[in-house]
């Protein structure tokens, strides 16, 4: 029953009697030790009635069992209507088998702790308060983790690639928050432990590191070939492209990949154009492979920024097509500082 609570309480996290219950003092930890005795709470009649048959509805025989108990209305009310509702919505869940790729919870979260600075060109991530809901981004990472393979080998493309990216920025803010506080991603796990080869989560039925999604999955030759990815994929840097605000959708992931690139592309303290040459982000220079792999027809590094020189502001379109061998390009130093809220 314990374990179920947990799983309820983590769904709750997601509605809006959340807020009532914080607001009472109840935590996740306190609900959790006090489970056995609010399921003896009485309430009203009418709500314990109800009560007792959601949770017959349920499957759940002993609550129907429940004894008058004196104590706080209010805290029996909210204790019980919150937990059946959370378990309701369990149950639910669980008997479904549709993945939900508007990604949902992680969008929630991303709203409210993901900001745009300097006119929307990077985005600061408030950590502290990713902290306070951590039962939420738990719940999601869950439901990333119990999709399988051949469930994942059925969708189409761009929601395969949605799921990754967005799996990818959800378990490195986990990683960030499971050794808080510190100053940089690299900072973690010391000088023989690479943060991005540690297994620490399950994805697609094995044990997985960062590296593997973006590098074994994503970037593999011939699957997606899509070069923007390097502007979704967030590695907790200043000097990554921003977390975006919003959870990436395969409906829209078009758009979203392009206004990711031009974003970072406008940002003039990693790419722009300065005494006749690019100065780019090294990004370019340790992936430059997948900007030169023909997509879109594109096989240089130079033709792949010739759409943006307006917004990094160098030559035109057609200067840069007709000189490419001409254009200089060098890359600039990364920032590897946490990309956090000060």
């Amino acid at each position: 029953m314990h374990s179920l609570a947990r799983k309820g309480w983590q769904v709750l996290a997601t509605t809006g009697l959340y807020t009532e219950c914080l607001e009472l003092g109840i935590t996740e930890s306190t609900a959790l030790e006090n489970f056995d005795t609010a399921c003896r709470f009485t309430t009203t009649p009418g709500d314990c009635q109800s009560i007792i048959d959601l949770a017959i509805n349920l499957g759940l025989g002993t609550l129907s069992s429940m004894a008058t108990v004196k104590g706080d209305f209010m805290l029996a009310k909210i204790l019980l209507g919150t937990f059946m509702l959370a378990l309701t919505m369990t149950t639910q869940a669980e008997n479904s088998n549709a993945f939900d790729h508007e990604h949902t919870l992680w969008h929630q979260l991303l709203q409210k702790h993901v900001y745009w600075i300097d006119n929307g060109v990077a985005s600061q991530v408030d950590y502290q308060s990713f902290r306070r809901e951590h039962a939420i981004l738990d719940a999601y990472l869950d439901n990333l983790s119990r999709v399988s393979k051949d469930e994942f080998a059925q969708w189409p493309q761009e929601q395969q690639l949605a799921f990754l990216i967005n799996a990818y920025n959800a378990f490195t803010v986990r990683l960030i928050l499971n050794h808080w506080p510190v100053d940089s991603i690299r900072d973690i796990g010391g000088w023989f432990n690479n943060p991005w080869k540690m297994d620490f989560f399950t994805f697609l039925g094995q044990p997985r590191h960062l590296d593997w999604i973006e590098h074994e999955v994503i970037r593999e030759p011939g699957r997606f070939n899509e070069p923007r990815i390097h502007f979704a994929v967030n590695c907790a840097a200043i000097g990554c492209p921003a977390l975006r605000n919003e959870a990436y959708v395969g409906e829209r992931l078009t758009y979203q990949l392009e206004d990711q690139t031009r974003r970072f592309l406008s940002d003039a303290n990693r790419n722009r154009y300065r005494n006749g040459r690019f100065e780019l982000s090294s990004i370019f220079k340790w992936y430059r492979e997948d900007f030169q792999r023909g997509w879109q027809g594109i096989d240089s590094l130079a033709e792949f920024i010739a759409p943006y020189a307006n917004t990094l502001g160098g030559p035109s379109l057609s200067r840069i097509k007709k000189n490419q061998h001409l254009i200089e390009i060098n890359f600039l130093n990364y920032d590897w500082a946490l990309n956090g809220k000060h």
